[in-house]
């Protein structure tokens, strides 16, 4: 019965020494609770003027509000004097092993959170890449981007390997340029056949005065000289205009002994 007393006694003692610790750890437990929903409004003030995306916000919060609970546990805990160095190890054992089953997921939801943060491109854009991808983009998703290409064939593309490649977006662009090459014989009047392809993009209004049209000399082969003859349109009349004028060049060259073997496009922005 003694050493019951004894025991009960030495409970009550270790939980009057603990009292404060606890106290402390309940304040900052309560007081971190307010501290939390503060960040976690500034940071949904912060993507609502940023314009982020609504499911990347939901997730990137729901992740935050995650993390900054584990920690105000944790600390408080620590605060009470819980040992939490076991729980922190099993903790930090589990995410690396999470992370790497998952390694290519979680590339490709990084890449899909830069997308939708930094938006270098939207739903309805035509877009290129040099991972091969290209299409008009209907869908972004958190790991995945949906395109559909030329061909009318839906295209996923992993967003990890879209946000590390070079994008380029033609439909951010006001104004493209076409250029045509053509190997010219050394028998034709260069001079003449410059002022017919210039005349040509003068006669056609859709062509723009300014970056100004031109036709110079590329390159000396054996079979003759090759002109390259470049030109702007604006985005929405480029391809009908650079079909037309390809065929118009061709006709009014046709009497001159000029051979057309190679049109090749190169497409740049109006500032370029």
């Amino acid at each position: 019965m003694e050493k019951f007393e004894t025991s009960i006694e030495k409970l009550i003692d270790l939980l009057v020494l603990k009292i404060p610790s606890i106290a402390i750890g309940l304040l900052l437990l309560v007081v971190g609770r307010y501290v939390i929903r503060f960040v976690l409004k500034l940071i949904e003030r912060r993507f609502e003027r940023r314009d982020v995306d609504i499911s990347i916000r939901s997730f990137i919060s729901s992740i935050i509000r995650f993390v900054l609970y584990v920690l105000l546990i944790l600390t408080a805990a620590n605060t009470m004097g819980i040992q939490t160095t076991s729980f922190i190890a099993a903790l930090s054992a589990f995410g690396l092993a999470v992370g790497l089953a998952l390694q290519g997921s979680l590339s490709n939801f990084a890449g899909g959170v830069l997308i939708l943060l930094f938006r270098p491109f939207e739903v309805g854009d035509y877009i290129s890449s040099n991972n091969g991808s290209g299409g008009t983009v209907e869908r972004i998703d958190i790991l995945y981007t949906t395109l559909i290409d030329d061909d009318g064939i839906r295209v996923f593309s992993p967003n990890g390997t879209l946000a590390n490649s070079v994008i380029k977006n033609y439909t951010k662009i006001t104004s493209r340029r076409m250029q045509f090459s053509f190997l010219v014989s050394y028998d034709v009047n260069m001079k003449v056949a410059r002022e017919t392809i210039l005349a040509i993009f003068e006669a056609d209004s859709r062509v723009l005065d300014k970056p100004q049209a031109e036709v110079v000399v590329g390159e000396l082969k054996d079979g003759g000289v090759v002109l390259i003859a470049r030109a702007w349109a604006k985005r929405e009349n480029f391809w009908a205009t650079r079909n037309e004028i390809a065929e118009n060049i061709q006709d009014k060259l046709d009497a001159t002994n000029v051979s057309f073997p190679v049109t090749s496009i190169k497409v740049l922005s109006d500032q370029a």
